[in-house]
């Protein structure tokens, strides 16, 4: 008996080990993410970006590009040296937390605004027209050189909705930091710039049903009619539900009960599984919940209060890590990928800043404001990320395209500010002297 129980202890000690090697390799990584993205954050604000954009070049410096090339025994030791799965999840629960609050920071007030109806309507038409076709036929054109192994149609698709995209946290901490959101050029940009967020989440919830669907017509009107079935659950539903469960807290802006976080988080997370299970990415269930959610101010200013700061300063370093990691500079290797590059980072800057100026200028805007309009839509860093991230788990992003985009999303965040603090003076736009911390 004795004797018989030796093995399995053996194998529990084994496993207890295997637990525990792969904890120490977790927490380093963590410790490395986590310092890196607040140090190099910081650099990024004291010269006047986003601390955001400080944090995406961190990931880009931890992964293959510049870590792993430079000192490739130290990078494989730290994040190869045990499976890449916990990180992976870490990412993943973050990101969903992170589109909740995404979710949350949607005003659809915005979109009813009737001043400035004409120019907001024209720029965020535009703004997703124009960027969508001009990435069809860069998808098109590209596709035999830059993607021969992945499906045309998803190729195609994906990379017209990654021209589309306009990061409107990120615009919104901009325009904060430079006083713009109480001018008119500021309500127009964020109103068009909301709008186009809505149309690009469809467009990207539609085309990740359709690709996950095999591009089979049949799988994918089912795909669809679940998702409005979901849609219309959440909407006439969950959302009456929710807002009986906030009814029976104290929620101020200084206290969110613990009782009402833990059932929210399980709200968030089963929404999350219900669109996994349909069939698009289990992100969209964290963003649809704040949705449902966005209008109730005190509950927004609790979670922003108790709960936003820790899921910015952990699980968003994670995320922007993640996806360094997937970025490889290095493979962009020869004069035709770097071609390819300036090209993805021209399509997409003349579809979003020459079509938003052009729409502004129609719509009858200044040509200085069309300008700086033009320059805010172009804005697109995080929410390109998430996008870009969700098309190479599909397998319709390759890596050299995946890292040509994500050049492309940090290029256009990172020239925001300072063409703003250049062009915004010229017609009259005071702005303030220290950025705030974030």
């Amino acid at each position: 008996m004795i004797c018989a129980s030796l093995p399995a202890a053996a194998a529990a000690s084994s496993g207890v080990h295997r637990q525990e090697v792969q904890l120490f390799f977790v927490l380093l990584q963590l410790i490395l993410i986590l310092a890196a993205a607040r140090l190099v954050g910081e650099g990024a604000r004291r010269l006047g970006q986003p601390r955001v954009v400080g944090e995406i070049i961190a990931g880009l410096i931890l992964g293959p590009s510049l870590l792993g090339h430079f000192f490739p025994g130290i990078f494989d030791y730290i994040f190869h040296s045990a499976p890449p799965e916990p990180m992976s999840m870490l990412s993943q629960i973050g990101l969903i937390l992170l589109m909740f609050q995404i979710g949350l920071d949607f005003d659809f007030s915005h979109l009813r605004e009737t001043r400035n109806r004409r120019a907001v309507i024209l720029v965020s038409a535009t703004g997703i027209a124009l960027p969508f076709s001009l990435g069809l036929l860069l998808g098109h054109f590209s596709h035999a050189q830059l993607a021969p192994g992945v499906r045309e149609e998803g190729y195609v698709l994906f990379m017209a909705t990654a021209m589309s995209i306009t990061a409107i946290p990120i615009l919104g901490r901009i325009m904060m930091e430079l006083d713009l959101t109480r001018t008119r050029l500021g309500a127009i940009a964020i109103s068009a710039a909301a709008f186009d967020d809505v149309v690009g989440w469809v467009l990207l919830a539609l085309i990740s049903a359709i690709a996950t669907a095999q591009f089979s017509v049949a799988a994918t009107l089912r795909q669809v009619f679940w998702l409005l079935v979901y849609f219309a659950i959440c909407w006439w539903v969950a959302r009456p539900l929710l807002r009986r469960l906030l009814a029976r807290f104290a929620v101020t802006p200084s206290l969110l009960p613990a009782n009402l976080l833990a059932c929210l988080l399980v709200v968030i997370l089963v929404s999350a599984i219900t669109t996994y299970r349909i069939g698009i990415f289990a992100i969209f269930g964290g963003f649809m919940v704040g949705v449902l959610l966005y209008d109730r101010a005190d509950f927004v200013e609790a979670w922003k209060g108790k709960v936003a700061q820790f899921v910015s300063v952990f699980f968003l370093p994670i995320f922007f890590t993640y996806t360094g990691l997937r970025t490889n500079v290095q493979g962009l290797n020869s004069p035709s990928l770097w071609g390819w590059c300036v090209a993805v980072i021209a399509v997409a800057t003349l579809g979003k800043y020459g079509g938003c100026t052009l729409a502004a200028r129609v719509s009858g805007l200044p040509p200085m404001e069309s300008h700086c309009l033009g320059i805010m839509m172009n804005t697109r860093a995080l929410m390109e990320l998430v996008v870009l991230n969700v098309g190479y788990d599909l397998g319709l992003l390759p890596r050299d395209v995946f890292t040509m985009l994500v050049l492309m999303a940090l290029f256009s965040t990172v020239v925001t500010t300072p063409l703003l603090r250049r062009w915004l003076p010229r017609i009259g736009h005071t702005i303030p002297a220290k950025p705030p911390d974030s």
